[in-house]
């Protein structure tokens, strides 16, 4: 008697089942791409070809649709970042306008080097070296073009001289300069003050201005 073994329908069965899993898994992750006529066992997807994923060289000719809903559009901190950013700018503001905002330059005088004097019948003639400093209080360079100075004595204008082309000063700096002016004094009170023989030291105040 000849006994046929029956054959395992457990082991056939199996693959099916695993299969079916793997195929309702993938539906869930990846809809099929259907046409208008509700078909989708037949197209498809033109984008991904499939295979689930977008192929290489692709992404600049595809465009991805994002809920509205979606975390990526409401991203956290905006308020913190505004602030930041806000904050950051006042600041930088702060600084330039604190770097470039002109400020004086300041001129002082420092001594008389020498003072020669000339009697005239009419008038007393004087030739007055003075040493000064320019400091310039700014934080970029300071081109002084033209330099004018004029002697006072009695608020009357006795004397007036001009410096050009002089060199520039740099930022944060001090810079001394010897002025030479030359001084004619035509009052008759004045000259006679001077010339008289009784005052061993005549005083003349003399300002610059």
């Amino acid at each position: 008697v000849m006994v046929t073994p029956k054959k395992n329908s457990k082991t056939t069965a199996e693959p099916d089942v695993t299969k079916g899993a793997e195929k309702e898994k993938m539906l869930r992750q990846f809809p099929p791409y259907g046409t208008m006529n509700g078909n989708s066992t037949v197209d498809t997807c033109p984008t991904c070809r499939g295979i689930g994923r977008i192929p290489r060289g692709h992404q600049d000719q595809l465009v991805a649709v994002i809920p509205c809903n979606d975390v990526r559009l409401k991203p956290r901190r905006t308020k913190l970042y505004v602030c930041v950013s806000m904050a950051v700018c006042l600041l930088l503001s702060c600084l330039i306008l604190f770097f470039l905002f002109p400020r004086s330059v300041t001129l002082t005088p420092v001594s008389v080097l020498s003072a020669m004097v000339y009697f005239t019948p009419y008038t007393i003639e004087m030739v007055v070296t003075n040493l000064i400093n320019i400091t310039n209080e700014n934080f970029v360079p300071v081109q002084i073009v033209d330099f004018n100075v004029q002697g006072l004595v009695s608020d009357a204008v006795v004397g007036k001289t001009k410096i050009s082309n002089m060199t520039a000063i740099q930022s944060r700096s001090q810079k001394s300069y010897t002025i030479q002016i030359d001084v004619s004094i035509t009052d008759k009170g004045l000259t006679s003050y001077c010339k008289l023989s009784s005052i061993k030291i005549h005083t003349l105040i003399l300002e610059l201005q």
